[in-house]
């Protein structure tokens, strides 16, 4: 075999083991096309609004009520974490008497990202324990409390 045979061949048998690692993508959620969105407008009774969008993932009676349909496009490569594509949250707004009064289509963009996880509120003291700290402020108490 000559050189330019095995330059040619090395670069296509290093690849082979890579075969199996295509991109999935998946849908989870509530898929609201846009004939669904146009079926539902304003004044429209919330029963009308769950016998065309289904029921929601979600409702809020904060500031009235409203319900949200929420969907997100992953894509996994082979047995790497899934990243989100696309997201979209359909908020459906109503007043008083249960009837649509706003529509809101929310994205990806339109999102914050907020790690609940690692989320804290540090406080002014050090990490010390209530007596710890109490017995600290006796010893110096030029401090004030």
């Amino acid at each position: 075999m000559n050189f330019k045979a095995c330059a040619l061949l090395l670069p296509l048998m290093a690849t082979l083991p890579l075969g199996g690692c295509f991109t999935s993508t998946y849908t989870h959620g509530h898929v609201i096309t846009s004939n669904m969105m146009s079926q539902v407008q304003v004044g429209s009774s919330r029963e009308q609004v769950e016998l065309v969008l289904g029921s929601p993932s979600t409702r809020s009676s904060l500031d009235g009520d409203a319900y949200y349909y929420i969907s997100q496009k992953t894509a996994t490569t082979a047995f790497l974490a899934p990243d989100i594509v696309e997201q979209r949250v359909v908020a459906v707004y109503f007043d008083e008497d249960g009837f649509v009064k706003d529509m809101g289509n929310y994205t990806l963009e339109d999102g914050k990202i907020v790690d609940i996880v690692t989320r804290t509120t540090r406080t002014g003291g050090a990490d010390y324990g209530f007596l710890s700290q109490i017995l600290k402020g006796a010893a110096n108490p030029g401090l004030g409390l």
